[in-house]
């Protein structure tokens, strides 16, 4: 049944967040189709670590070593799969000069799933036979003990490029160093914001805050991943200028006098002066309109429930269960 209150609820300010929410998407698709008809050519930001890629492949070539690739040690979700769509870039690059690639998982759900994604890759590239079973690599679901046996891993075959993108945590540094020792080209990134300054002072390369996201479409530059990159960030400028606005208003309003105030979910006047006068006092925060986007004034007729059925009277000398 219709909840009236909740409907003069949606009425009063509930537009609020259907507005921002259609100017999202609204601005993704529109760059969507700015993307596809333009050809690819939305602007993105350089990202240093991602034009690094063909510099380390290049040389772990000269070098005749392999390339190590690490998803972290999370489970198959959305970080995991975004590091995985990227060594499959990576890979591509890789196989089109027979570098040997090594990718080391930590869970047998990221382990099934890169084994396919790369060997897709290989398919793609008319290379099957370059796909051998050391390829994709499961270590192990202990975290120490996946950051020993790829250290290990790192040291027996010398890589010349290391590329650590995902979820990390204490492995991080260990991971970091021992590449650093043998000499290694790294391109670092984590969404564990705890754990980017570590791959800071150690790797040569970092992928910092949303670049972990971006990359996707910074090197496939396809249409529907780069609109919907910038229109993302077409929202989030909006989001930071609504934000700017907001705050200027509520200050200025704040300025102003009012006669009265909002308590709770009622108006209260502001009290008489000795002489009988009625004055007036500085708006308070619960008084603005940002408070009242984001906490509603409801009437107090507004709370009562009209669609309350009424009882009807039992009529006299009738029993329960009676005809």
């Amino acid at each position: 049944m219709f909840n009236w209150l909740e409907g003069q609820q949606y009425l009063d300010t509930g537009w609020v967040g259907v507005f921002a929410t259609l100017m999202v998407v609204a601005s993704i698709l529109f760059n969507i189709r700015r993307a596809e008809k333009g050809g690819k050519n939305l602007f993105i930001r350089r990202i240093a670590g991602l034009n690094a890629i063909d510099d380390a492949i290049g040389r772990a070539t000269e070098m005749g070593r392999p390339v190590l690739m690490v998803p972290g040690i999370g489970a198959l979700d959305a970080i995991s799969v975004q590091a995985v769509n990227i060594f499959a870039q990576v890979t591509k690059s890789a196989a089109q000069f027979s570098t040997p690639v090594r990718l080391c998982c930590a869970s047998a759900a990221v382990y099934a799933y890169a084994q396919e994604v790369i060997r897709d890759v290989y398919t793609e590239q008319g290379m099957t036979d370059r796909f051998l079973p050391e390829t994709v690599q499961f270590v192990s679901d202990q975290q120490f003990a996946f950051a020993a046996g790829v250290s290990g891993m790192i040291h027996r075959e010398k890589v010349a490029a290391t590329f650590l993108l995902g979820a990390f945590y204490a492995e991080s540094l260990i991971f970091a160093e021992t590449s650093n020792a043998v000499g290694a080209i790294q391109v670092a990134g984590s969404t564990q914001s705890t754990q980017t300054p570590f791959f800071i002072a150690a790797c040569d390369y970092v992928l910092i805050g949303d670049e972990f996201y971006a990359a996707s479409a910074y090197l496939t530059r396809d249409p529907v991943l780069v609109g919907s990159l910038v229109g993302q960030d077409w929202a989030k400028i909006f989001v930071a200028c609504t934000i700017m606005l907001g705050t200027l208003g509520l200050s200025a309003e704040l300025t102003q006098m009012t006669s009265t105030h909002r308590s709770g979910n009622k108006m209260v006047e502001v009290s008489e002066s000795s002489e009988g006068k009625r004055t007036e006092e500085r708006k308070k925060g619960a008084d603005t309109v940002v408070s009242r986007i984001f906490k509603p004034y409801i009437p107090e007729e507004m709370t009562k429930d009209r669609f309350t059925r009424e009882k009807k009277p039992v009529p006299e000398g009738a029993e329960a269960g009676g005809e």
